[in-house]
């Protein structure tokens, strides 16, 4: 059966990063102009000849969301079940390698994780563990599922790949959407960051959103980890790969996220330095090319960027969250898999939405962006200030 790999194969990175940055500003401008856009419009978009346009993308960009979206953003947080892995990754403070105590919470110690989330006022949770099948597995996953589904509206997962069958049965079991990176979608050096473990196969990780697909998850939410390679030609492929899923499986709502590398436990340089510049070019991107991807903000972004993005296109966001098994409530020191930017509140982040003229939301996603849809726009005269 066709997978995302028949289509990956027909095209090159050289030839993509190439085509990237021969891009000019005629072709930006002609991308501009368009109401609908491409591939090949995302791709100059994202070239270095679109960075003197950033200020009008940005315009076109916050109209764009607030008439698809309304002035709304939704507010979640990720709850780590876990920090076991069994793979070696050379950026993530969770690698095998790393000479860390490991920690999987006991049902009691979620129970404890779950009430902190609660008072909080969050209502979406994103489960996050590490990659190791021995010990949280679908049957792990399935009671943690079971113990919370009560307490949370949305459960995302952020797990390892699973066959379409695991994830039919987190389907049944309430899971609303799961989040799969492919990290880099350079398969020529993927090796050399993964070496060890079932993250080591390139395409088992290629083809795992379209067992999420076959398996009717709501939503399947993708992202590349920026730094590792150039990030403009990851995120061609990445968008070639929301193109193709949106294509096969268009009953499924699609996200996007943008984790850029930060200081972790056996942390690597990043080869590739993205700055805050890039990354807005980078998001108005995205939203210019599809207008119904949800775009998603979290905690390793600084405070001054989450501030200033929030009205420009995005629909999702992180707050107050722990990076470590336990971090809420029940074992504040056990390891981090990755230092987070912005250390303020669920409330402080609240406020902050508050005051640009947006409304924060805790549940009933769909029917509050309906309701907002209609929201006038900004004063500001420029987006970026």
């Amino acid at each position: 059966m066709k997978t995302f790999k028949s289509v990956f194969e027909k095209y090159n990175w050289d030839d993509i990063q190439s085509k990237i940055y021969a891009s000019t500003t005629d072709q930006v401008e002609l991308s501009l102009s368009k109401t609908k856009r491409n591939l090949e419009d995302f791709l100059a978009l994202i070239s270095p000849a679109a960075q003197p346009y950033l200020e009008q993308m940005a315009q076109q960009c916050h109209k764009l969301t607030k008439q698809r979206f309304g002035k709304t953003i939704q507010m979640y947080a990720p709850l780590y079940l876990s920090n076991e892995c069994q793979n070696i990754c050379t950026y993530c403070g969770f690698s095998l390698d790393n000479k860390i105590n490991r920690k999987t919470l006991s049902a009691l110690e979620i129970e404890l994780e779950i009430a902190v989330l609660k008072k909080a006022g969050f209502d979406h949770v994103l489960l996050v563990t590490g990659e190791a099948n021995y010990t949280v597995n679908i049957n792990y996953f399935l009671n943690a599922i079971g113990q919370i589904k009560n307490d949370f509206s949305i459960i995302s997962v952020e797990v390892q790949p699973l066959s379409q069958e695991e994830y039919e049965r987190l389907h049944q079991a309430g899971v609303y959407s799961v989040l799969v990176y492919q990290e880099t979608y350079h398969q020529e050096v993927y090796k050399k960051y993964h070496t060890k473990g079932k993250k080591s196969n390139f395409d088992l990780r290629l083809e795992t959103p379209d067992r999420i697909g076959k398996a009717g998850i709501h939503k399947i939410g993708l992202g590349v980890l920026l730094g590792l390679e150039d990030w403009r030609t990851d995120s061609f492929f990445n968008a070639l790969h929301l193109d193709y899923l949106q294509k096969a499986y268009w009953q499924t709502k699609y996200s996007v996220s943008f984790p850029r590398l930060r200081p972790a436990e056996g942390f690597i340089e990043p080869n590739f330095i993205m700055d805050d510049k890039d990354l807005t070019q980078l998001i108005c991107a995205y939203r210019l090319w599809n207008e119904d991807l949800e775009i998603s903000i979290s905690t390793r972004e600084n405070e001054k960027f989450r501030n200033n993005i929030i009205a420009i296109g995005t629909t999702s966001m992180s707050a107050g969250s722990k990076t470590n098994p336990g971090g809420y409530a029940a074992d504040l020191q056990s390891l981090e898999q990755f230092e987070i930017s912005d250390e303020r509140s669920a409330a402080e982040i609240a406020a902050v939405i508050t005051q640009k003229g947006y409304e924060p939301v805790w549940k009933d996603w769909d029917r509050t962006f309906s309701q907002k849809s209609q929201v006038e726009s900004l004063k500001d005269s420029s987006i970026l200030h």
